[in-house]
């Protein structure tokens, strides 16, 4: 069933029209958004998405949808809580929902072709995010992706998108990812020393939901997916490479001056 609900004034003028969703709630404790996190909606076109992200029996909901063109729809207000992250974490916060602002994209995923983003759309994410991070006063490093808060669950917006072109408009924290050796087949499950303490420690620091590791565990391997996902894209394997420690050695020690 979906809930006949009034309009409400857009929060952005990115904003061409308003479709009010059903799931939406105070935020918890009266906190103020921090994060925005960036999804894609996995489904086969906008119109589709926001049906489903507006009503109540999805269980789920957003803040902003950007479909095909580019064209931004509100679908709760930022001022409320939407239904986007789930079961997530950063930065030793469990609630993003409460602490974020969710963008959909529309992009069918990787279960159905996994189309790159359009120039439309990205000029929309760049405009729409800049303006939330401007107006909530929120860090280009606590820009992220889905698959970000929720590793080994999600894997949007994907390997395709193209943080790097962001970051030279303003929007989200990225480094020039360390040059891949062909000899370097990294370290896999079950690897121990510095190297493991190392990286589980700066990617703990950056945010994600690890603890230092004297070795590679299950857990390990899915937040350095998740790393290389969004920040060394050539090759996702889960593996500690060089490449993989030192672009998160730069980013780090970026996201710090």
């Amino acid at each position: 069933m979906n809930v006949a609900l009034a309009p409400f004034k857009p929060d952005s003028p990115c904003v061409e029209h308003v479709h009010p969703a059903v799931n939406r709630e105070k935020r918890r404790d009266g906190v103020r958004p921090r994060l925005v996190i960036l999804h894609y909606t996995g489904m086969a076109t906008a119109k589709k998405a926001i049906d489903w992200l507006s009503r109540e029996e999805s269980r789920v909901s957003c803040h902003y949808v950007i479909d095909e063109k580019g064209a931004v729809v509100q679908l709760v207000p930022e001022l409320l809580r939407a239904w986007h992250a789930g079961v997530s974490s950063w930065r030793g916060e469990t609630d993003i929902n409460s602490h974020s602002v969710g963008i959909e994209i529309q992009n069918p995923g990787h279960s159905d072709g996994y189309p790159a983003f359009s120039r439309h759309q990205i000029a929309s994410v760049i405009a729409l995010t800049r303006d939330v991070c401007d107006r909530h006063a929120i860090a280009p490093r606590d820009v992220l992706g889905h698959s970000d808060v929720a590793v080994g669950r999600k894997i949007d917006p994907g390997e395709r998108f193209p943080w790097s072109v962001l970051a030279r408009h303003g929007v989200g924290h990225w480094v020039r990812p360390a040059p891949l050796r062909a000899d370097d087949l990294g370290l896999g499950l079950g690897a121990v020393g510095p190297q493991v303490k190392d990286a589980s420690s700066l990617l703990a620091e950056y945010g994600y939901d690890l603890k230092r590791c004297v070795r590679i565990d299950d857990k390990m391997v899915k937040v350095l997916t998740a790393f290389q996902r969004h920040f060394r894209p050539r090759r996702i394997d889960g593996r500690l490479d060089i490449s993989t420690l030192k672009t998160l050695r730069r980013l780090v020690q970026s996201a710090d001056t």
